[in-house]
């Protein structure tokens, strides 16, 4: 089993910054890509941006390309997400997600409220 632990969500201006941490614990060693997502009021959880195993590919959401960078410490067993520009549509819980069993099987974090205010 893997446990995810977020920080680093809170309120800020719009065009303020914020960076997201995701520290694993558990059956590290399984863990394949990683990445973050995000879920507001009403609507479906989708994706935010994703890490692979060795940081060599990212991937992210349209919304969220050239203001927010997705990294990775395998070291630390820790991801990142820096958000710089936040819009108030940014405004969601965001959730880590690590795959295990070759990236088949999700493992979720509890998620930390971000809210941008206008």
């Amino acid at each position: 089993q893997v446990q995810l632990v977020e920080s680093g969500g809170g309120l800020v201006q719009a065009g303020g910054s914020l960076r997201l941490s995701c520290a694993a614990s558990g059956s590290i060693f399984s863990i394949n890509s990683m990445g973050w997502y995000r879920q507001a009021p009403g609507k479906q959880r989708e994706l935010v941006a994703t890490i692979s195993s060795g940081s060599s590919r990212t991937n992210y959401a349209d919304s969220v390309k050239g203001r927010f960078t997705i990294s990775r410490d395998n070291a630390r067993n820790t991801v990142y997400l820096q958000m710089n520009t936040l819009k108030p549509e940014d405004t969601a819980v965001y959730y880590c997600n690590a795959k295990t069993r070759y990236n088949t099987y999700d493992n979720w974090g509890q998620g930390t409220q971000v809210t941008v205010s206008s």
